[in-house]
């Protein structure tokens, strides 16, 4: 019954849309159409290294009280996510410049009225400090993407490890709203994603935002066995996922990303590798993730573990730390990918473990004095899935005696993904 709706609603929308829009909408149309087979779709997921989902589920149904915490919390987390309503970047109140609520929007974060300006226009940087403007719901999509990615990576994993239906028909829910529903979907581009009033309608620094979309889409492949959500729905989704991720790779923004030579190239590469795996273009996910050496690790990390790219922002700890964690979960794209980002190192000994064992000190409990500017707390809690990561590359003891220092390790997420 659903799939009649969703095929009425397409065939309703598609006569007032431009001819490249009709023809993506077509598609999803016929694909929403044909009769449903038999749920023959594989299970996959590409944000933890190969066969980790299965060790924990097998550990875990060996009575593993090391993980059962960490399942706990998943459960609580998903239990509350059943109780969050879909969300849409039709909830919008503010237009973007095309006209259509479809088209994702937000403001750059790090942008302020200028206060010499009658206007305020052009808006003017200020490094770290986020202006309420852009977290406003009325005008911002930014919110909405990260409900949505965050609810359906929790609920999808929560799926994988109860097989409660529940989970399942609750992010197939949110999926169906933000990426199938004529009514509601999103445009697959982000050409009006972080605009600065006075400068420009949309930047390709706003693409960081889409690692919330690669979230949902590769997550969402946890739910292959599960019948609330047919074959159907992937198959519409995958043809979503291949145009956005054509724009990701052709588009003007998604160039000005992918030459980024700091946090904001990392994430690109990994959003569009991730899109790649899922879409079974492993081709292309290969070829980025091989660029990475000299692209990324080679450019962006000092022969002793310092970052320079992220060293010069206000919160340089904060930007060393999640360009780390983007360079790690590239690093496991490589895995299913067939390149070792891990163990590369170049001839001056630039590497992901240098990066890593730089962190280490400012983690540590106490831990040493972080010598340059951060305006912000340092939330050193989120290097700790890193050390677990490195603890099963490298090996050693190093990285799991700070893990332990910190109390509320055992019921963190990354138990379930990164598994000793």
């Amino acid at each position: 019954m659903h799939r009649l709706i969703i095929v009425f609603l397409l065939a309703l929308t598609c006569a007032k849309l431009p001819a490249a829009e009709r023809k993506y909408t077509k598609d999803v149309a016929k694909l929403a159409a044909a009769p449903a087979p038999a749920q023959d779709h594989a299970l996959r997921y590409f944000g933890a290294s190969p066969d980790s989902l299965a060790k924990a589920k097998e550990r875990l149904a060996a009575g593993d009280k090391n993980l059962a915490k960490a399942l706990k919390k998943l459960i609580e987390d998903a239990d509350e996510a059943l109780e969050a309503k879909p969300v849409s970047v039709m909830q919008k109140e503010k237009t973007p410049p095309s006209g259509d609520k479809h088209d994702y929007m937000s403001l750059a974060p790090y942008y302020w009225p200028d206060p010499q300006s009658k206007d305020g226009q052009p808006y003017l940087r200020h490094d770290g400090k986020v202006n309420p403007e852009s977290r406003d719901p009325k005008a911002n999509d930014s919110g909405s993407v990260k409900t949505m990615g965050e609810t359906i990576a929790t609920l999808a994993l929560a799926y994988h490890f109860t097989g409660s239906e529940a989970y399942a028909a609750h992010a197939s829910k949110f999926a169906r709203v933000w990426f199938l529903d004529p009514a509601t979907r999103m445009n697959p581009h982000f050409k009006y994603a972080q605009a600065v009033p006075g400068k420009s309608e949309g930047r390709g620094t706003g693409i960081l935002e889409a690692r919330n979309i690669a979230n949902a889409a590769d997550s969402l492949g946890l739910l292959a066995k599960s019948p609330s959500w047919p074959v159907a729905n992937q198959k519409a989704l995958d043809a979503w996922l291949g145009t956005f991720l054509d724009w990701l790779l052709t588009s003007d923004a998604g160039q000005d990303e992918h030459a980024a030579k700091n946090n904001h190239g990392t994430f690109y590469d990994v959003m569009t590798a991730r899109l790649a795996l899922c879409l079974g273009r492993n081709d292309v996910a290969w070829r980025i993730v091989e660029e990475a050496k000299q692209r990324r690790i080679a450019l962006q990390i000092a022969p002793d573990g310092r970052q320079p790219f992220e060293l010069s922002r206000t919160t340089s700890f904060s930007y060393s730390r999640f360009n780390l964690e983007a360079l790690c979960e590239l690093a496991t794209l490589g895995q299913h990918a067939g390149v070792d980002l891990w163990h590369f190192t170049t001839d001056d000994g630039r590497s992901i473990r240098k990066a890593i064992d730089y962190m280490l000190p400012y983690a540590d409990v106490p831990a040493k004095a972080w010598p340059l500017q951060q305006i912000k707390e340092k939330h050193e809690d989120g290097l700790l899935p890193i050390f677990r990561q490195a603890t099963l590359t490298y090996g050693g003891h190093a990285y799991e005696s700070i893990i332990a220092k910190y109390q509320d390790q055992l019921s963190k997420r990354f138990q379930l993904l990164i598994i000793r």
